[in-house]
């Protein structure tokens, strides 16, 4: 039986994920901080790990694009989850009564135009969405309310005020399968890199041309700061097609001709829609 590692407590989105990829028939971790999900995973005390990396709403999870940067591990898979966000309380406690939400930061970015309706109400950051359940379940809060999954709902035995209270009914989240060495898993048709380009004239059309030519779609590029360099940056491509392939091997070392680093995270297959 496989052991997934992912942020969170029970019935965390990342694990309602973890069970849409894998099956239910699998031991998951929970672990307190996106660091510990790397750490299982390149200690091997978990077979696998899953964390989130955008959300159609919020963007990019940007913790976890860094931390695949250090990391050696690969991603191996892909999955993408509706996300709906509901209003939990203890039982017989009212809408009127809630001063305080509780939800990971996340979550609570997702509903702001719900909670932007009730401006005396307090937003307080937690690590997890699950996890604000639990905390407002066991101190027996009755005048805060936390936001997260149904199944964290029914598993405290709470109450759900308000259902689906995202801003967008479109609200996924996207989560890659992250594991200790490299796999090529059947129907893989993606991969994922991460480059910093030679401080050259065209560096990024350059970069970017290298899969044109060889009509390799892109479906992804973002830019973040390199650490300690100042206004140098890290560019995550994602392209359609994996390292099997020849025409993506012959890319990447075209890239690599004009890039001063350059590392592939791992060839998949892509989420379902």
């Amino acid at each position: 039986m496989n052991k997934i590692a992912f942020q969170g407590t029970h019935y965390a989105f990342s694990e309602i994920a973890a069970r849409k990829y894998f099956g239910d028939n699998i031991e998951t971790h929970p672990c307190r901080q996106f660091t510990d999900v790397f750490k299982s995973v390149e200690n091997k005390n978990s077979h696998y790990g899953i964390i989130p990396v955008e959300n159609s709403t919020t963007g990019s999870v940007y913790q976890n694009l860094d931390l695949m940067l250090d990391s050696s591990v690969t991603v191996v898979g892909e999955v993408q989850l509706r996300i709906e966000q509901h209003l939990i309380a203890n039982p017989d406690v009212k809408l009127e009564d809630i001063t305080v939400v509780y939800s990971h930061p996340q979550a609570l970015q997702q509903c702001g135009n719900f909670l932007a309706s009730f401006p005396d109400i307090e937003t307080i950051a937690s690590y997890d969405t699950a996890g604000s359940v639990t905390h407002i379940r066991n101190e027996k809060m009755l005048h805060a309310a936390a936001i997260a999954s149904r199944q964290a709902a029914e598993d405290n035995k709470m109450q759900i005020l308000k259902e689906e209270i995202e801003d967008n009914p479109q609200n996924y989240t996207r989560f890659h399968i992250i594991a200790s060495t490299t796999q090529m898993p059947e129907g893989a048709n993606k991969t994922s890199i991460i480059f910093s380009m030679k401080n050259i004239p065209g560096a990024l059309f350059k970069s970017l041309s290298v899969f044109a030519l060889r009509d390799i779609d892109l479906l992804k590029i973002e830019s973040r700061p390199m650490r300690g360099k100042r206004w140098k940056y890290l560019f995550y491509l994602d392209f359609a097609g994996t390292m099997n392939e020849e025409r993506c091997q012959n890319a990447i070392r075209h890239l690599e001709e004009i890039t001063s680093f350059l590392k592939v995270i791992g060839s998949y297959k892509a989420a379902e829609d």
